[in-house]
């Protein structure tokens, strides 16, 4: 049996209880829920969102995330890893546990990392992409923008340095 939800709403839940995410709503207008108890890291990726009739949503606790994608399924989630009350790698997590029960549908999770070694921490939370901090608005741009096109982003700065050495001579 198929079940259909109105078109242009993100999240809906048909009547026979099953989720769907809007194709039609994701792909006019993007909504992104951005993750970060600092407000200069959420004024930065909202700055960096270039469309102006993006929906925004701006949550200062990881803790709120799961509410507000069951509320309103996102097409892109922007997760500081370092959250005060409920780390970004469990805010992600959370989301994914819900995704693995099919009680949500998948939400591409960019996360936003303060250093070269937290990347092992992303891969673990699952995340789709990820960043690390300092942000630049075009780094956040084409992160962003790989993930809503349904691609991954995996910056690529947490890696070492490469210096060519020399050959010893003959």
């Amino acid at each position: 049996m198929s079940s259909t939800c109105p078109p242009g709403v993100a999240g809906a839940t048909s009547s026979d209880g099953t989720r769907h995410r809007s194709t039609l709503a994701s792909a006019a207008v993007p909504d992104v829920v951005i993750v970060s108890d600092a407000a200069s890291v959420r004024d930065e990726v909202r700055s960096a969102i270039t469309d102006p009739d993006a929906t925004v949503r701006e949550l200062e606790a990881g803790k709120q995330l799961l509410a507000a994608v069951e509320e309103r399924v996102p097409d892109l989630a922007v997760i500081d890893l370092q959250i005060g009350n409920m780390g970004g790698m469990a805010a992600c997590l959370d989301i994914r546990l819900e995704e693995g029960m099919d009680r949500l549908p998948h939400v591409p999770v960019l996360m936003l990392l303060d250093r070269r070694p937290d990347v092992f921490l992303a891969r673990r939370s699952q995340a789709d992409g990820w960043l690390v901090k300092p942000l630049d608005p075009l780094r956040l741009r084409k992160a962003m923008s790989a993930l809503l096109a349904g691609d991954t982003y995996h910056d690529d700065t947490h890696l070492p340095p490469t210096i060519p050495v020399a050959s010893p001579a003959p």
